[in-house]
């Protein structure tokens, strides 16, 4: 679509742009042996675009690490503008499968992933970039020109309502997390089109590849991936649930389905119950199909943070009666489950091998019965769909019957709902 620019040898510019280009082979070569990059035409288009001209200012090996440039923060210093990392840009634009000659529409401007788009797209391709906010647009719009990358086409708008001017798009790829599914995103997708889009489901974000199907969309592949938020009209706050005076929250799409906080601490003052699966993973092993599996299950399904590092996980006054510690498998986003009997969560620890163990630890009148019942989630999630490709998602218009699958979650504008093949699927757990 555009050659970047070329620099004459001997100067010290030429010196800056040769390092640039080990180092960015090194980052293309890092992503192919994770399996981030599979096609040939990924990997030619990490090893062509200068990462480091959009991201100026940054020293070439921070710009060529495998990590997020946050381009903007708003006043409480929470990023809302981002280069995402390669991994996860690599991802989500295998999973997009561009092909020569597309047109494109990306929502969520930082530069660089419309370049690599405008690489995938070829010369006959067309690339529009949309972002909410000015500064960003405007620097988007001088990061691409400084690239090489002027065929780009830059807009100004809030994405809620996509870019009909240049629809219909082959591929829509969002790069900022999305709560909801407007209409016009697909809407404005050609018949054959395909959406990738970090979709917010129960409190999980997964990077959903989906393809029209008459008036659904249905998923192709989901990977786990984490997004700076959407802004403006599809903007949605998290809904956070915070105990023990802040040390510790719970994250969920819908509070109301959860006990009160003063419900769940008074559940925390009582025995702990601890059982374990003996379902073994390494410690860099994906299992990412583990916490949807959860969250499908359990209509309590939430995810638990301790917030303060340092702080006594301790419900309530340390030492008072029954209290007993936590020991979530995660400091961040342990999937958790809150009824009006029991509160528990997944916990681990670590084999002499080197491998983890899951377990749950539960408290409550109901702690021993939900205990067990996370411990035979888990042990039918290794069993059934640990291997396998995961759930399908389809979403289907607001206004459409209610439709009949595992898991079914409203948003405003559509339903989602979550299908799992095979497995028994029925729990007792409310």
């Amino acid at each position: 679509m555009a050659a970047v620019r070329g620099t004459a040898e001997g100067d010290g510019a030429a010196g800056e742009d040769s390092r640039a280009a080990r180092l960015r082979a090194a980052l293309t070569d890092r992503l192919i042996a994770e399996g981030a990059i599979s096609t040939p035409g990924l990997e030619q288009a990490f090893r062509t675009v200068p990462r480091h001209l959009f991201a100026p200012g940054l020293p070439l090996e921070l710009a060529y690490a495998n990590q997020v440039v946050f381009v903007k923060r708003d006043r409480d210093g929470v990023p809302t503008s981002s280069v995402s990392a390669p991994d996860i840009q690599a991802i989500m634009l295998e999973q997009a499968d561009i092909r020569p000659g597309a047109r494109l529409l990306e929502i969520g401007s930082g530069g660089y992933n419309a370049a690599l788009m405008a690489e995938l797209a070829g010369p006959d391709g067309e690339v529009t970039t949309v972002d909410i906010d000015p500064e960003v647009a405007d620097r988007a719009r001088a990061c691409l020109d400084e690239a090489g990358y002027r065929d780009v086409r830059v807009v100004t708008a809030d994405a809620e309502g996509g870019v009909p001017e240049h629809a219909p798009y082959d591929r829509i790829v969002v790069t900022v997390e999305a709560w909801d599914l407007p209409p016009a995103w697909s809407g404005q997708l050609a018949p054959d089109g395909r959406l990738v889009v970090p979709l917010r489901l129960r409190g999980l974000t997964r990077s959903v590849a989906f393809d029209r199907v008459g008036d659904r969309l249905v998923s192709r592949s989901a990977r786990m991936c984490g997004f700076v938020k959407m802004q403006g009209a599809g903007r949605h706050a998290d809904q956070e649930l915070f105990l023990n005076g802040g040390d510790l929250s719970l994250d969920a799409d819908d509070l109301h389905k959860l006990p009160t906080a003063a419900r769940i601490e008074a559940l925390l003052r009582e025995p702990r119950v601890d059982r374990w699966s003996g379902v073994q993973v390494w410690r860099w092993e994906p299992w990412d199909t583990l916490p949807l599996w959860l969250a499908t299950a359990f209509p309590g399904y939430c995810q638990l943070t301790v917030e303060v590092p340092g702080a006594p996980a301790v419900p309530g006054a340390p030492g008072s009666a029954g209290s007993e510690p936590l020991e979530p498998a995660l400091r961040s986003g342990t999937p958790a489950v809150a009824t009006e009997s029991a509160f528990g969560y997944l916990t681990a620890y670590t084999e002499p091998d080197g491998r983890i163990q899951l377990g749950a630890q539960a408290f409550g009148p109901g702690a021993e019965d939900l205990a067990t019942e996370l411990v035979a989630r888990l042990n039918s999630w290794d069993r059934e769909y640990r291997y396998g490709p995961g759930p399908v998602i389809t979403a289907w218009p607001i206004d459409a019957a209610e439709p009949e699958a595992d898991l079914v979650v409203t948003k405003r504008h559509v339903q989602i709902g979550v299908e799992w093949g095979g497995g028994d699927r029925s729990t007792g757990i409310r």
